[in-house]
C-alpha cells in the first residue's frame, strides 16, 4: 500500500468523469467494464479508459482521506470507545505501522479542517 503522504499546500480538486455504477447483470460480466468493450474506436477508446483512470484516482484519493480521518476519530484519546491503532489496522486490514500513519494523516485533515473554519 502506498504511503499517504499528501502536499500541505491545498491543491486544487479535479472534477473527473462521473463513475456511472453498472448494473449487476453487466458487472457480474467478466469481459464487461464500464461499456469499454463495446467502443470501436480506438481514439474514443482511448479517451474513456483515460477518463475513468482518473476518475478511479480521484476517488481512491479521496477514500484514502476519508480512511484516514475516521481512523484518528476511532484513535482519538477523548473518545470513551476509541481503539488502539492494532484494533484499527485489523478492522481495516492493514499494518499497524500503516495504521499510525493513517491515524498522523487523518489528524493533520481534521487539524486542516478546523483551520479552514470561519
Amino acid at each position: 500500500m502506498a504511503e499517504p503522504e499528501r502536499p500541505r499546500t491545498p491543491q486544487p480538486r479535479l472534477r473527473p468523469a462521473p463513475l456511472i455504477f453498472e448494473p449487476a447483470e453487466a458487472a457480474a460480466d467478466p469481459e464487461h467494464f464500464f461499456d469499454l468493450e463495446s467502443i470501436e474506436d480506438p481514439r474514443e477508446l482511448l479517451a474513456r479508459a483515460t477518463e475513468l483512470t482518473h476518475a478511479f484516482r480521484a476517488a481512491t484519493d479521496r477514500s484514502v482521506e476519508f480512511q484516514a480521518i475516521a481512523a484518528a476519530q476511532l484513535a482519538d484519546p477523548r473518545r470513551f470507545d476509541r481503539l488502539t491503532t492494532a484494533d484499527i489496522a485489523e478492522r481495516a486490514e492493514w499494518t499497524e505501522d500503516y495504521a499510525k500513519k493513517m491515524v498522523e494523516f487523518g489528524r493533520d485533515l481534521l487539524r486542516g479542517a478546523a483551520d479552514r473554519t470561519p
